[in-house]
């Protein structure tokens, strides 16, 4: 069976959007699902050197669950995710289990730890992207809300993460 990766409708810099757009693919859009999609692809290393098979899990939800937000805002209808939420348990969930860090937390503590600053870094960049975005009532309140707290809840596993596995130095 072959097949073929490349499509050739991008070669003159635009893109289709889920809705069947077309749009250039600089636009803030596509830069934000793309943002995305590097922040799935860094928790995808951090998961893969993750030592704890449930916090692998948690991971692994939030890369699935990024799927969806990715396209939500590429505007495809009718997909499951109609506006990106984080869970309400699942950050509870996680910083019931570890301590509150008492000094600046410094990426490289584990190479999972160190994956998901990784992670959290491109989330923070998909949020900015996503800023004006918001201000032009592009973006919903929920799907901004949810890019905020997506940094936060890698935080939050990243320091989980390095406690497990090394004592939280």
């Amino acid at each position: 069976m072959t097949f073929s990766v490349t499509t050739k409708t991008g070669d003159r810099g635009t893109t289709s959007l889920g809705s069947g757009e077309i749009v250039n693919k600089d636009d803030a859009r596509v830069m934000l699902y793309g943002t995305i999609d590097e922040c799935q692809a860094a928790l995808g290393l951090a998961r893969s050197f993750c030592k704890n098979e449930r916090t692998a899990g948690d991971i692994y939800f939030i890369e699935d669950y990024l799927f969806g937000v990715m396209a939500y805002f590429t505007e495809c209808e009718g997909y499951p995710t109609p506006n990106p939420q984080i869970p309400d348990n699942m950050s509870s969930r996680i910083m019931d289990s570890i301590k509150e860090p008492k000094i600046f937390v410094r990426p490289g503590d584990s190479q999972c730890g160190a994956a998901l600053h990784l992670a959290r870094t491109i989330a923070r960049r998909a949020e900015r992207i996503a800023t004006p975005l918001y201000r032009e009532k592009k973006v919903e309140d929920d799907a901004f809300k949810f890019l905020n707290r997506l940094s936060d809840l890698i935080f939050v596993i990243s320091l989980k993460v390095d406690e497990e596995e090394n004592g939280a130095k």
